[in-house]
């Protein structure tokens, strides 16, 4: 069985609500309807009355117009209070909550009337994660709100059977050592959670063990050594190349010694550029499916999807989305 069916599975034992605002994108409406169909979750919709003219299917999710809803003045109020250090409006807060249906969601997740969020379709990362990050911010322990993507590729015999997780492909523009720590210990978590294997984390570099020498590289060499002066369980290792990290037989003559090289499943990027161009370069080459910008890190799971997104895309991550809110 694939991730995804396994993912389906725990979807569907414990079913969450999940919030998707982008009601006027046909797409987000066609993966509304898969998830309906399979059971998968239970799906609300933010938007007006006539998105359901030719979908009989979504009668049985839970529409809500921000226009007419009883709640919205309470959300307007609510937010004011949340946002009063900002010198938010009443008048900013109703813009918000009629034109920008990201931020009603994010209300509605506060407002304990839903599990999680799935938006970008049509949408910048920047307009679906700044309302999330402005409302419903992180979790109590967690410094920094960090991006992955989950990779399946297929025919894949390196990382756990072709399933890797990259990070961060889609939020830190240029993480510092400290916050590439960061990133990795929650990737770990997020992986064990996901996939339910041990995860083996590669911080990346186009160096390994010292075959350069470049500030970038000690970045890197840095994170790290902060992550294994924690002393928290986890397999990791870096500096490290891209074909030392996954590829046995490389990780042979360049790294013999690392318990991570030849089989890492976790691939921390150390920068943004690097993270967007690797999982592109992925996806498209190899055909594999990229579920993300997915978010760890938020008190409660929102999660971002590419522009260029297919239905199959969509219903990925509301399945990762569901998953992950059964831990709240």
């Amino acid at each position: 069985m694939n991730l995804i069916e396994t993912l389906k599975l725990k979807a569907r034992r414990n079913k969450k609500r999940i919030i998707l605002p982008e009601t006027m994108d046909e797409r987000v409406l066609q993966a509304a309807e898969q998830i309906i169909q399979e059971d998968l979750a239970e799906i609300i919709l933010i938007g007006e009355e006539d998105i359901l003219v030719g979908h009989e299917i979504l009668k049985k999710a839970t529409l809500i117009n921000p226009k007419t809803s009883d709640l919205t003045n309470s959300y307007i109020d609510r937010m004011v209070e949340l946002r009063k250090e900002k010198g938010i409006t009443k008048e900013d807060a109703k813009k918000l909550l009629l034109e920008d249906y990201m931020y009603f969601a994010c209300m509605l997740v506060l407002d304990h009337k839903a599990d999680g969020i799935v938006s970008g379709a049509c949408h910048s990362s920047a307009g679906t994660l700044r309302p999330a990050l402005q409302l419903i911010k992180t979790k109590a322990d967690t410094k920094l709100v960090s991006s992955f993507f989950l990779m399946i590729v297929p025919n894949c015999s390196y990382g756990e059977e072709g399933v890797f997780l990259f990070a961060d492909c889609g939020l830190i523009q240029d993480p510092t050592s400290e916050e590439l720590a960061e990133i990795a210990v929650a990737s770990h978590e997020t992986f064990q959670e996901l996939v339910e294997k041990t995860p083996y984390i590669a911080m990346l570099s186009h160096s390994t063990k010292g075959s350069a020498q470049h500030k970038e590289v000690e970045k890197v060499i840095e994170a790290t050594k902060l992550v294994k002066e924690t002393n928290f369980p986890i397999h990791i290792d870096g500096e490290l190349q891209l074909d030392a990290a996954i590829i046995p037989e490389i990780a042979q003559m360049k790294a013999p010694n690392s318990e991570v090289a030849g089989k890492a499943n976790v691939l921390i990027f150390p920068n943004l550029d690097s993270g967007n161009i690797g999982y592109k370069l992925v996806e498209r080459l190899a055909n594999a499916k990229a579920y993300g910008p997915l978010t760890q890190g938020m008190k409660y799971p929102v999660n971002d999807l590419s522009r260029g997104c297919s239905v199959d895309d969509i219903v990925g991550v509301i399945i990762i989305t569901a998953v992950q809110a059964q831990k709240y």
